[in-house]
This record gives structure tokens, sequence and C-alpha cells, in this order.
């Protein structure tokens, strides 16, 4: 995806939302219901309190669970490509690396040093199908969505840099503009983005014709019917 098409106003309303109401506007923009590009299992956050990421992915493939079959001096090259990858590419940035052991991952490869330096080449977060660990001590500001905590790193090592990866259900290639919280994450459609700030307006807008309602003191099954009259209107 070009970062031209994303303008700052979208980035910054994105980044102000949570996950589910990027996924509700998405179907909005789309004029239907059955968007499923998103992570389809519980995820554990490194830090829920945190604002949502909104970044271009930068992919990868790692495993660990057996040690590596390549050459001591391939593993240093691969990983230092894979460095490389993660430092170039659009603005906001996200890593979503893939473990192939999955659903027997044993290899955090998302720790202190790593959200760090991750941090350090200006990306904004992580999403992965494997392990973290560090808690407490991960970079602040860098958000890492995992399946699953460890404490070790095993024989954790890089596959591949910069193919298509698989995480939870989700498919990302490099270069997708992902959206993530404690929820999860998703793949925003490209076609989606020119309507896709007016989309989650009028979503949020229509929300309030409920919420509101709701919220009031003396609220009744009377009202709510009206509410909800005005509600489906809103949405047609």
């Amino acid at each position: 995806m070009d970062e031209s098409q994303i303008d700052e106003g979208l980035l910054a309303l994105l980044r102000k939302v949570d996950t589910p109401t990027v996924c509700n506007a998405i179907e909005v923009a789309q004029g239907k219901r059955g968007f499923n590009n998103y992570t389809h299992k519980t995820m554990l956050s490194s830090a829920p309190e945190d604002p949502a990421v909104v970044g271009f992915a930068r992919t990868a493939k790692i495993a660990g669970k057996e040690p590596p079959t390549i050459s001591p001096e391939e593993i240093k090259k691969r990983r230092m490509d894979y460095f490389r990858s993660m430092s170039s590419g659009p603005r906001p940035g996200i890593a979503v690396v893939e473990d192939v052991d999955f659903p027997e991952c044993v290899s955090a490869w998302w720790g202190e040093v790593h959200t760090t330096v991750h941090k350090g080449l200006g990306l904004s977060g992580a999403v992965t199908n494997g392990v973290m660990r560090d808690l407490g001590d991960l970079q602040p500001g860098f958000p890492v969505l995992a399946e699953s905590i460890g404490p070790s790193h095993a024989f954790v090592h890089v596959r591949e840099i910069g193919t298509p990866v698989h995480v939870l259900g989700m498919t990302v290639n490099e270069g997708d503009l992902v959206h993530a919280d404690r929820h999860g994450a998703l793949v925003i459609p490209e076609e989606v983005l020119p309507t896709l700030k007016e989309a989650i307006e009028k979503l949020l807008d229509t929300e309030q014709l409920i919420l509101g309602p709701a919220r009031e003191e003396g609220f009744t099954f009377e009202k709510l019917e009206a509410a909800w009259a005005a509600f489906e209107k809103s949405r047609t």
C-alpha cells in the first residue's frame, strides 16, 4: 500500500478509536457484513491501556521449537537482513511476525531487547501468533499483541522476511495497513480508505442514537423501541 493514500486526519482518527469500531466501520464503508481479515482468537496485550496502533506492516516468519538447520553465519545474516527490513518501508510501521511453530510456539521473540530495538528503528508496535516475555520491562510506547507468554527464546531464528504471514486467521502482506489494540488486529482493505473516515464518523454518530437514550434516567422499553427504529433507519 502506498503511504500517500493515507492522510494524517484518517491516521489520527484511527489512533483514537478501538479495533472493533474499525471492524464495524469497514463494513459500513463496504455496505455489507462479512469482513473477516482480522484475528479470530483471543490475544494478549502487553499494554492493554495503550491507545490503538496503526501502521504499515513489516512482515517476517520465525521459528524456534527445534534447532535451525542452517549455518550460524546464515542465521546471523538473516537476523541482520530482518532488522534492515524492519528499519525500512513506509511509516508509521508495525511488525507482524508469524511463528511457524504455531500452535506449539515456545520462542519469545518479543522481549525487552527486541521491543526496544524495534521502537528505535521507528516501528510503533508488534503483532504475533507467537510468544512474548519480559513483562514489566518491555519498551514503553511499543505495545505487543501476542498469542501467549513464555520465559524462553529457545532456538528462535528468522525463516522468512517480507513474505505474506498468517496470524490467528488474519492474512497480512507487507505494506498492508494494520490496526491493533487489546481486542486483536485487522487489515484495513485498500478500497475503503477513501471513505473510511466518513464511515467511522457515521458509525459513532449512529451509535449515539441508542447509547444516548439508554444512558438517560427513565429509559424504558418504549424509548428503546423508538431509539432502535431511528438507529435502524440511519443505517439504511
